[in-house]
């Protein structure tokens, strides 16, 4: 299956082919949507049939091996093996994701400490961070965060294999999200001369495309477990 979303992240259309059906939903030959996975939701959009009809797409999740599976409205009509369709996403809503992921990737670099956990969102994220030493003070992390938004670093993808990563155990940050792995090769994504991390969601190309954020709160989660919340600051 050609998964567009990991080389061209900026492409919100294409043609495709339905090659299964299931009750979760639509197989096709090749997608722009981007599945569950790594703390980011799926996309939702449509699929548009020859004929102009819109199926609406609410939801995106893995499945078997490298599928996508695009889940339907229950009461939207499946379109046969082998209909032609053109897949489009929700790009307004990507691109609010691909912005706050990238931003995490700066906050990850920011604070010592294992990232335990995190979700990526439209308005808010968070990470959950095992600090040994002092917790990070709000105002602070706010103005670190945002001067590595405005030096408008590049922000880049690439590919290792397996046995590079695990001779590189520091390039994964987080603890209970293992990178997409399996094909033999390991995607890296580079924020050049901030971060380097394994990690399969979609991204800026540059730090400034993420505009002003703010650091919402600090929750104590735990004993050493600190949940570091971040919001769009419009």
């Amino acid at each position: 299956m050609d998964l567009i979303f990991r080389t061209a992240p900026y492409d919100t259309a294409c043609d495709a082919t339905v090659t299964a059906i299931d009750e979760r939903g639509i197989v096709l030959d090749r997608t722009v949507f981007y599945p569950t996975g790594g703390g980011q939701p799926g996309d939702i959009g449509r699929l548009t049939l020859k004929d102009g009809t819109e199926l609406a797409v609410v939801n995106t999740v893995k499945g078997e091996g490298d599928t996508v599976i695009h889940e339907l409205a229950d009461n939207a009509e499946r379109p046969a093996v082998g209909t032609p369709v053109t897949a489009e996403i929700d790009w307004s809503r990507r691109h609010r994701l691909m912005r706050m992921h990238t931003c995490l990737h700066l906050l990850s670099s920011l604070v010592e400490g294992k990232v335990t956990g995190g979700q990526v969102g439209t308005d808010k994220s968070r990470l959950d961070f095992d600090i040994l030493g002092q917790v990070p003070d709000k105002d602070a992390l706010t103005a670190d965060l945002n001067r590595l938004i405005a030096e408008d670093h590049p922000v880049s993808a690439r590919w290792v294999t397996d046995a590079e990563l695990d001779a590189q155990p520091d390039l994964v940050k987080t603890m209970s999200v293992a990178p997409p792995r399996g094909s033999g090769h390991v995607r890296l994504i580079d924020v050049e001369g901030v971060d380097l991390q394994a990690c399969g969601g979609t991204h800026v190309a540059h730090t400034g495309e993420i505009g002003a954020v703010k650091v919402a709160k600090i929750e104590n989660k735990g004993r050493q477990n600190r949940r570091i919340v971040i919001a769009f600051d419009e």
